[in-house]
């Protein structure tokens, strides 16, 4: 598969996943029970995974230890930590929200890397 469609795999996969990510977060703030429906626990997984393989197919054709890449990395895992506080683990409502909110500057910040193939880019 040609460098061109992993990449607009991959950033199709990312949009999806970051409007998944908001969704459930609100659903998890509200304690809506929409959040425990076959659709808010697989779908997510399902999306990630696309994401996270095509993510590592562009890294290996671009060369996987570029400085920006290893920031993206590190971003995905804060990324995934501060997520799963915003969904899962927050105790509170509060907790829940400020955490959506920092896990969404967090994928922002991963995208601008992306963008600028640079690790402070603002």
């Amino acid at each position: 598969m040609s460098y061109l469609a992993i990449k607009h795999i991959h950033i199709s996969a990312a949009a999806i996943s970051i409007a998944l990510f908001v969704l459930r977060a609100a659903w998890s703030v509200a304690e809506s029970p929409h959040l425990k429906t076959w659709f808010a626990r697989v779908v997510p997984h399902i999306i990630d995974t696309i994401l996270l393989i095509a993510g590592v197919a562009l890294a290996i054709q671009i060369g996987p230890f570029q400085p920006w890449i290893i920031a993206k990395v590190v971003g995905i895992i804060a990324y995934i930590v501060v997520g799963t506080i915003a969904i899962k683990r927050g105790k509170t409502r509060a907790t829940r929200a400020i955490a959506a909110v920092f896990a969404v500057l967090i994928f922002a910040y991963i995208v601008g890397i992306a963008l600028n193939k640079q690790i402070w880019y603002f």
